[in-house]
């Protein structure tokens, strides 16, 4: 099944006078929540639909967990998170502080296996 897509005329904010061009945007076909993923695993798996869900709980206060601790989380062909920053520049290296930072982020780069499922993935243009 492919991944139906709109098509939405965008300007260039850099120079606005220039033409606006056409560009696809995926369109959402909902959620899958932490409990649907939890049944699905279940039914391919000889675990139970708990057994997986504790599972993938734990996983979601470990990352965060792990991330404060300052290390990045890798899992496997999944992919991996780390923390990043985005902070406002002081005029020495001795005015740098926590203050300056202004926004956290945190940035998944998906693995070899997942960068692979991704490329097969089909688009078709919504109608």
């Amino acid at each position: 099944m492919a991944i139906k897509f709109n098509v939405h005329e965008i300007g260039n904010r850099i120079e606005p006078n220039a033409p606006k061009k056409f560009y696809a945007r995926p369109i959402s076909s909902g959620e899958k929540t932490l409990d649907d993923l939890a049944a699905e695993i279940s039914q391919a798996s000889s675990l139970t639909e708990a057994d997986v869900y504790a599972v993938l709980q734990s996983l979601v206060r470990e990352i965060p967990r792990a991330i404060s601790d300052g290390y990045i989380v890798r899992l496997g062909n999944f992919g991996s998170f780390r923390m990043s920053a985005n902070s406002t520049g002081s005029e020495t290296s001795n005015k740098v502080s926590e203050e300056n930072i202004y926004k956290r982020r945190l940035i998944f780069t998906a693995g070899k296996q997942m960068k692979k499922a991704l490329e097969k993935i089909q688009f078709e243009k919504n109608k």
